[in-house]
């Protein structure tokens, strides 16, 4: 590729969660059985809404689509980081680095716009909900998955333009589990303080702003809310709540590691953590369990399932 004819590194190592043998076994232990549940969980969301025609309704159309980037976003580094913690050194290729940083990228960017989305739904359906079905109409759902992807797609490609083309000539090690922009752009052998400047206005100032639109949203929402007394509206701000608690744990990490990328604290392995495997396990929990029509819909298609299962091995 055009970027190895710059480098004289054509791998890096990772230097993982720990050095410990004892708690990467713990930690393979853990982390395979999240990841498990993760893609299985959003997987089983996915295969509801395309299967149940009730749910082919705008709101769940975009719970579909944060599910199966959830399921991506969950799986770009974590198989690899469970490996792993069976080897060393943890050697990945100059080729999957960068595609790891390509992956984060725009899972990431189609992930903040398809947020901002959802919660643009909620609140067009509590606080207008006589036009709900006029303005988020199946063109709007689609516009705004569609738009999601745009956005992702150039976001990462923006953060792309200039790393690829960086010279690495040593050292390689990345000190995480799996390549990172702010870490690996560190191991250029040039000034990368522009670079590290123009990440700060395209990764954390996004990510910061968009956060605050969310709250802002949210809080018109809520406000809207308490002025009703009705069990519907004590639903809606219960779910409003949880929405918002996966907002704060995705947003709140990106926003730190992004916005100091001239540091590096020890607790950003703990943030990488959250945002690339702990949220979106929690996202199928707190957007999915919570809702009685896709709880229903679930069950009836793993009856459907079971049912099937059981006539194919009747003699």
């Amino acid at each position: 590729m055009a970027w190895n004819n710059q480098s004289v590194i054509t791998e890096f190592i990772l230097q993982g969660l720990s050095s410990s043998w004892e708690l990467q076994m713990v930690y393979f232990l853990f982390f395979s059985v999240v990841y498990a549940a993760t893609v299985l969980g959003n997987l089983l969301i996915v295969l509801t809404i395309v299967s149940e025609p009730r749910l082919h309704a705008p709101m769940y159309l975009l719970l579909g689509n944060l599910s199966f980037i959830d399921m991506s976003l969950a799986s770009f580094a974590t198989p690899k980081m469970i490996a792993d913690f069976f080897r060393e050194p943890k050697v990945i290729s100059f080729e999957g680095c960068i595609t790891q940083i390509f992956f984060l990228h725009l899972l990431g960017g189609a992930e903040i716009v398809l947020l901002i989305a959802m919660s643009f739904d909620r609140y067009v359906a509590i606080c207008k909900p006589l036009r709900y079905l006029t303005i988020m109409n199946r063109r709007m759902c689609l516009g705004l998955v569609t738009l999601s992807w745009v956005v992702g797609i150039f976001h990462t490609m923006s953060q792309l333009a200039f790393t690829m083309n960086l010279p690495f000539c040593g050292p390689n090690e990345v000190d995480s589990f799996f390549c990172d922009l702010p870490l690996v752009i560190k191991l250029a052998c040039v000034d990368t303080y522009i670079l590290g400047v123009f990440m700060i206005s395209t990764s954390g100032m996004i990510a910061l702003v968009c956060f605050i639109l969310l709250v802002i949203s949210y809080s018109v929402i809520l406000i809207t809310v308490r002025q009703r007394s009705s069990g519907g509206s004590s639903k809606a701000l219960s779910t409003c709540s949880a929405h918002f608690t996966v907002v704060t744990l995705f947003f709140g990490p990106c926003i730190f590691i992004y916005v100091w990328p001239f540091t590096n604290f020890p607790i950003d392995k703990v943030l990488s953590v959250f945002y690339t495997i702990f949220t979106p396990l929690l996202n199928p929990v707190i957007y999915t369990l919570r809702n009685k029509d896709v709880k229903n819909s679930m069950r009836k298609l793993s009856s459907s399932v079971f049912t099937s299962s059981n006539t194919d091995h009747t003699p």
